[in-house]
């Protein structure tokens, strides 16, 4: 056995753009090939990938939906005989997790994605309909549970019964490394504000607007990201009257550029995993302006230094105009702070340790 690689399967819904999966198919292909011997399995589509697994092995069941895999996916599971496998969010754990009772020999991780509490009560994501009796069923029968953050660790093992010995905290990693820019502040009467996320109700993009809407200083905001509130937030910003003071971009393959060319990335989330953007922000050196919510913001912002952390719509707009008026942040600080931290040479040695010793 320790002249063998251990073969890994990591399974996700799909190669469209998300944080989950950017950063599992991130994880598979940088793990250590000496060690490791590692295969994408994929329940969408081939034609949906925006993201580079050159170099991986890489299967796509090419199913619409995850409940239409569970035959292929035991099939895999029989033929290959993986002897860990890595999956993320939680609809798929939950599958994943019930299928495991099938295959004793096979080691199953989790990695959640959300803080579930928070997400339940804000009542947005369908597939939370799952009860939650049957994700704490389920997560008993995994072997390990990855969490992002302490917020999401906590809430694991405080709402939904996972026994904390079994729950690993591994945070996200830097996916690309970018010089930081030179110049704090753009040469410009106006400031630059940024958001870059999925437009769904719990990004909270209601409440940027509302600051922004009540500013009373020159600025424009530019907008990255789809969803399903695309509609309803572009309403919001009608009715406030600041549609010519905002620009929108759908995506884009290129956010680092955008993020330098900005001079506070804003964040309105009400719930986060571990917020992936704001690390990307951080890492070109622009500075973040978060509403404080669980998932993992108060592990990367440090006040003053790459950030504040905001309690409310007044304390925001507030630290907006100071930050107008005084704008003191370092770029090659702000870089440092998430890069110390968060490097994938890192991170990566966190997941390698947590797979060895799961079959060792």
């Amino acid at each position: 056995m320790k002249n063998k690689k251990i073969h890994i399967t990591f399974i996700i819904p799909s190669l469209a753009a998300g944080g989950a999966e950017r950063i599992l198919s991130f994880v598979a292909k940088n793990i250590d090939p000496v060690k490791f011997e590692p295969t994408l399995l994929v329940i969408g589509y081939e034609k949906d990938t925006v993201y580079n697994v050159n170099n991986l092995s890489v299967l796509y069941l090419e199913e619409p939906r995850v409940l239409k895999a569970i035959i292929p996916i035991i099939k895999y599971f029989k033929t290959k005989k993986p002897q860990i496998v890595v999956s993320s969010i939680f609809h798929l754990n939950t599958l994943i997790a019930f299928l495991s009772l099938g295959f004793p020999k096979i080691k199953f991780i989790a990695r959640e994605a959300n803080v579930l509490s928070v997400l339940a009560k804000q009542g947005n994501d369908n597939k939370l309909n799952l009860s939650k009796s049957i994700i704490k069923k389920a997560y008993k029968l995994i072997d390990c549970l990855i969490c992002q953050s302490n917020d999401m660790q906590n809430d694991m093992v405080k709402n939904y019964g996972v026994n904390f010995n079994k729950t690993t905290l591994i945070n996200n990693p830097i996916t690309e490394n970018h010089q930081a820019k030179t110049q704090a502040r753009a040469q410009s009467n106006m400031l630059r504000i940024i958001t870059v996320g999925r437009l769904s109700k719990e990004k909270g993009h209601d409440r940027i607007i509302e600051v922004l809407s009540k500013l009373k200083f020159s600025f424009h905001y530019l907008i990255i990201g789809n969803g399903p509130e695309k509609e309803n937030i572009f309403n919001l910003i009608k009715e406030k009257e600041i549609e010519n003071q905002v620009s929108y971009i759908e995506y884009t393959k290129d956010v680092s550029s955008y993020l330098k060319q900005n001079d506070v990335f804003l964040q309105g989330s009400y719930s986060e995993g571990f917020p992936n953007a704001l690390i990307e922000s951080c890492v070109v050196g622009t500075p973040i302006i978060a509403f404080n919510a669980p998932g993992g913001i108060d592990e990367i912002i440090e006040p003053s230094e790459n950030g504040f952390i905001v309690n409310s719509v007044e304390e925001c707009i507030e630290t907006l105009t100071q930050l107008n008026t005084n704008f003191t942040f370092s770029p090659k600080k702000v870089n440092q702070i998430v890069t110390e931290r968060f490097n994938s040479k890192k991170i990566i040695g966190q997941y390698e340790e947590l797979f060895l010793k799961l079959i060792n």
